[in-house]
């Protein structure tokens, strides 16, 4: 019975992701935490989704990489079914159990690298719980995300429909358009000195928050072959993208508009 329940299950998954828009292959090693003699930890988790051309071409601009970081937030608060949440300030983002003072870890305001087939977000650890005293000022949280294509295909809006903001994934009709195209994204963590650690030790860690913490990630990455992205709550890249594209349409041939910036802090 148990052998049948769990035939069953595997089953439904694999029926799952057939009907998804994408396919995601989790790229991490085993060992994909690294942990050095001083005590900061570099933790890396990579996934390389296949979509169709025309899907990546669609979900390929500035407010996109935006509304990924957001998506991530969203994931950390709807696993941990609540009880962990995002709080936005003005120069910061904190990670709170259940709300402050509860805060978990600090981040000061993200900065995006955009390039043409690349993104880069970064929040830089301030403080938190998690955090050893050593640490705080240190280390970041970052989302990169790379075209292994040769690029956006033909010519294509920044703020082209429901897709430019994410407020809804591409059409199943766009999984059988055009050829295939691929994409990898990583999540990292990098000169993070573990407060769990410093109370107690490596091994503890090890086998608590950055289990934990794998285990999470993998999921979210799994999940980005939905090709479903929540909205900014802060819309800064989408405004840009906006502004730049009513420049176009109304032929604005006054001094140019500096490029959407390469390094955000707010």
């Amino acid at each position: 019975m148990l052998l049948a329940a769990l035939g069953a299950l595997v089953a439904l998954r694999r029926r799952r992701r057939r009907t998804l828009p994408a396919s995601a292959v989790i790229l991490s090693p085993r060992k994909s935490t690294v942990f050095a003699r001083d005590g900061t930890v570099r933790s890396v988790q990579s996934v390389e989704l296949t979509l169709s051309r025309r899907q990546l071409d669609q979900l390929w601009n500035a407010p996109n990489l935006e509304n990924l970081a957001r998506t991530y937030w969203l994931f950390l608060s709807r696993v941990t079914w609540g009880l962990i949440r995002v709080v936005y300030g003005r120069n910061e983002r904190s990670v709170v159990l259940l709300g402050r003072p509860l805060t978990l870890l600090r981040f000061d305001a993200p900065e995006y690298v955009l390039e043409p087939d690349h993104g880069k977000v970064t929040w830089r650890i301030r403080d938190g719980l998690l955090v050893a005293r050593a640490g705080r000022g240190c280390g970041f949280l970052g989302l990169d995300v790379r075209r292994l294509d040769s690029g956006p295909s033909g010519s294509h809006s920044e703020d082209s429909g429901a897709a430019a903001d994410g407020s809804s994934a591409p059409s199943r009709d766009g999984a059988e358009a055009g050829d295939t195209a691929k994409v990898r994204i990583e999540v990292e963590v990098a000169n993070f000195y573990p407060a769990i650690a410093a109370g107690f030790s490596m091994p503890v860690y090890e086998a608590t928050q950055s289990a934990i913490h794998v285990l999470v990630t993998h999921a979210f990455l799994r999940s980005l072959a939905k090709l479903r992205l929540a909205r900014s709550k802060v819309g800064r890249l989408r405004r840009a993208a906006g502004i730049a594209a009513r420049v176009r349409r109304e032929g604005h041939s006054g001094a140019p508009l500096a490029p959407v910036s390469r390094s955000e802090r707010r």
